[in-house]
């Protein structure tokens, strides 16, 4: 759902982009302080409880993804390793977030249950995206469903954020169970667009 707004984004940070490349700033450098960041502020301030700063370090990082691949656009340098550690750091950044409150949860936040959802979103969040690259190196689809990477982080982000401004923490519960659900139903719906596609073509590797 969110992706339809990356091309808004995109051109709000293009200055900053050009500056970079005009200063000789790789895009996989961007990719690597952006994941630096990224798992800096989830793992240092939302294990000391201090939620707020976590997402605005978060955020401020975060949008390096867009950076990055706008910059490797437009220097022509786009290449399957840039693709690759874009994504691979992704993974370790939306890992480190729903880490960094799972340790929140088992410490200052004292919710075990709630910790575990925390991890249980982090599996299934990896899960999703595994499911996807898999059904793709075997010739097949597996994007969609009702969960998918930006609309989970925008969710955790915005309510991890409004739970500690208005100190309504039952915000952060809420939205730790529905991302876990909705990313348990995601990996199932891409389960079976991929069965479906595999049934109905045999050639298919299994």
């Amino acid at each position: 759902m969110l992706e339809r707004f990356r091309q808004f984004w995109t051109n709000i940070f293009k200055p900053i982009s050009h500056l970079l490349m005009k200063w000789g700033v790789s895009p996989d450098t961007v990719t690597m302080v952006g994941t630096a960041g990224v798992v800096a502020g989830a793992l240092v301030f939302f294990p000391r409880g201090q939620l707020l700063i976590g997402v605005l370090v978060i955020t401020a990082f975060v949008f390096s993804d867009l950076v990055d691949g706008y910059m490797a656009r437009t220097l022509g340098t786009s290449s399957r390793w840039g693709a690759f550690l874009d994504s691979t750091l992704d993974r370790l950044g939306d890992a480190a977030i729903f880490a960094g409150l799972a340790v929140y949860f088992f410490g200052r936040g004292d919710d075990d249950l709630l910790a575990y959802v925390a991890l249980w979103a982090l599996v299934m969040g990896s899960v999703t995206s595994y499911a996807r690259a898999k059904a793709e190196s075997l010739g097949m689809q597996a994007k969609g469903g009702i969960a998918e990477r930006a609309d989970r982080l925008v969710a955790v982000l915005a309510m991890t954020g409004l739970s500690d401004i208005f100190d309504l923490p039952v915000l952060l519960t809420i939205v730790l169970w529905a991302v876990a659900v909705a990313s348990t139903v995601t990996v199932v719906q891409r389960m079976v667009l991929v069965r479906r596609q595999a049934l109905s073509d045999p050639t298919v590797p299994g």
